[in-house]
């Protein structure tokens, strides 16, 4: 039952202190992160965890250019777990999006708050983009699914809004 509260109550966080999420605790949400379900077991997704500020800061600089604002589109948190998928593989984005559930929902019941944000697939479609995953070693056709932003909530957390009435079918 604690695992369905946990995914009951995890919320999308978007405003954050910048103190850092210890070190272990990454670890655990990452690992989580690859044990998301993936057509076939083929684990089509990469996850590229960054801690580094300046890094971090050259990423959300290039999210809010290719949004059009001058904002922080990672709202002050200090960690950025990027999510890429290997497009040879035909489930690739749905791949890549239970690795973004997953952290998401590990990052909950660590006690650390998360929001995923997009533009990851423009990112890394850059000629910047391909440059950093060059740097970094990673080579293949990857796509930015998204950016799990992780840190601890600088707010409240906020309700859960009513689930619509039409949010299910059954057929007995």
């Amino acid at each position: 039952m604690e695992a369905i509260e946990n995914l009951k109550t995890r919320r999308s966080i978007r405003k954050f202190k910048s103190d850092m999420v210890p070190r272990d605790i990454i670890e655990k949400i990452v690992e989580a992160g690859t044990y998301a379900a993936t057509g076939m077991n083929r684990q089509s997704p990469i996850i590229i965890a960054v801690t580094n500020k300046e890094f971090r800061d050259r990423l959300s600089a290039q999210n809010a250019k290719i949004m059009g604002m001058d904002i922080d589109p990672f709202y002050n948190a200090p960690v950025v777990l990027i999510v890429l998928a290997d497009k040879a593989m035909p489930t690739y984005l749905y791949d890549g999006s239970l690795v973004m559930g997953n952290l998401m929902n590990a990052a909950h019941a660590y006690g650390i708050s998360s929001c995923w944000i997009h533009r990851a697939k423009e990112e890394f479609e850059s000629e910047e983009g391909r440059e950093l995953l060059s740097r970094l070693g990673i080579e293949g056709d990857y796509e930015g699914v998204g950016h799990c932003i992780l840190g601890y909530a600088d707010c409240e957390q906020p309700e859960a809004s009513p689930r619509k009435a039409d949010y299910v079918y059954w057929v007995d």
